[in-house]
């Protein structure tokens, strides 16, 4: 890596004020801690100075230095939490090519990545939308629902985007309770639905439609940053994914009982399930679902549609050969591997590709019915499925530690 000349660009303070706001918007648009960290240091030594950066789901620390000789100046960052928009993550990686290309100065730098927080999402609402529902109907197809399950997730699956857009209208305060207002919702015309469809499964119904917004992948991040020994991140990680997952099955339990109260709902036998065959058609639009969901950029979609792909048939693979939880380190470590020499050669950031990949992967589903087992009474079954989410995510951070063992990950987001 050529290191940029001082005085072509910028003085210490602009290049300390951009690695600040780098580090900023690329925390805010879901990159883990380790990739923040690595990438700002990357930054950093490009302008021949010394950084160290500490990051967490809460606030981040910036520490510059001119050279050895000189006083470290420290700079303490508040988060206000993370989301995950690939297609920005993406520029702003471009970005920092740019910068170290010598295509682009600190000053233009500065400017442009404000234009990327401003820019329009990639895909409209109305492919969202279709993304949030075809995900919910997809699931409900691997979960081997009925049909009329499939299409009453399908709808949920609107209710919930629906409010997703709501969350983002009224702010920060109405974004915390997004995940209990929304499978209270879910959660209630689901069993109103019962009415008319009494054999419709609710609880997995309710899973399916809501599995977009299921903190799965802050669980697993939050286990592979222990593992990668960022114990203040990982720890952080773990507890708000934890109580996410309680918030959602608060609602989900509070809209269901409230329903079921009020008006006079029966169950009945479980319909005839959707047969797997329809997996092949739906397992691409699950796919294809999660990576508009998540903004990946159009020219990034078919590779990070693959990364999925890869890891779904790894998984399958696996659990073929040995078992399930080997499967999920299978799918884990080809998605890695993938991912990595993708980033290599392109010089995008390795999240476009993974991250979709490893949602495919994680348990948040497992853990939110393990939940609803133990609130039904069901000890023993809502304690292991519980255990399984963690037993889950230590296979996907093992994988993660194998594959970029195998193939050794580039400095990116």
């Amino acid at each position: 890596m050529s290191t940029i000349q001082r005085s072509e660009n910028a003085t210490f303070d602009d290049v300390c004020r951009l690695a600040i706001d780098i580090g900023e918007a690329a925390h805010g648009y879901g990159s883990s801690a380790a990739r923040i960290e690595a990438f700002l240091c990357r930054l950093t030594a490009a302008f021949g100075y010394l950084g160290v950066f500490r990051s967490t789901p809460t606030e981040m620390i910036f520490a510059f230095q001119e050279d050895v000789n000189q006083p470290q100046r420290t700079y303490l960052a508040s988060m206000p939490g993370t989301g995950l928009d690939l297609g920005k993550l993406g520029q702003v990686g471009e970005l920092v090519d740019a910068l170290e290309a010598k295509e682009i100065s600190v000053s233009d730098a500065t400017a442009r990545l404000s234009a990327i927080d401003k820019t329009p999402l990639p895909w409209g609402r109305l492919a969202n939308a279709v993304s949030y529902a075809l995900c919910g109907a997809g699931l409900a197809v691997l979960f081997s629902l009925g049909w009329w399950d499939v299409l009453a997730a399908g709808v949920l699956g609107l209710v919930v985007y629906g409010m997703v857009l709501l969350s983002g209208s009224f702010g920060v305060r109405w974004a915390e309770w997004l995940p209990l207002s929304s499978s209270f919702v879910v959660a209630a015309l689901a069993t109103t639905a019962r009415l008319w469809f009494p054999e419709l499964n609710v609880v997995m119904v309710v899973v399916a439609a809501i599995a977009v917004l299921l903190p799965g992948y802050s669980i697993s991040l939050g286990l592979i940053e222990l593992v990668s020994q960022h114990v203040v991140s990982g720890t952080a990680n773990l507890m708000s994914g934890l109580v996410y997952l309680a918030k959602q099955f608060i609602g989900a339990w509070l809209g269901a009982g409230l329903a079921s109260i009020l008006l006079p709902v029966h169950a009945a036998p479980a319909g005839t399930p959707a047969g797997q065959q329809w997996l092949w058609l739906f397992m691409p639009l699950i796919i294809f679902s999660l990576c508009i969901i998540f903004q990946t950029l159009r020219r990034d979609l078919l590779p990070a549609a693959f990364g999925c792909a890869v890891a779904y048939g790894g998984t399958l693979l696996g659990s073929a050969l040995v078992g399930g939880n080997l499967g999920n380190l299978l799918g884990t470590i080809v998605a890695v591997v993938f991912a990595n020499l993708w980033a290599r050669k392109t010089r995008r950031p390795t999240s476009i590709v993974l991250v979709p990949a490893i949602v495919l992967l994680v348990s948040g589903s497992i853990g939110f019915r393990g939940m609803a087992a133990l609130a039904a009474g069901q000890t023993a079954v809502g304690g292991q499925q519980f255990l399984q989410m963690f037993v889950v995510a230590l296979t996907i951070a093992a994988g993660l530690l194998i594959g970029n063992t195998i193939t050794k990950p580039e400095a990116t987001l």
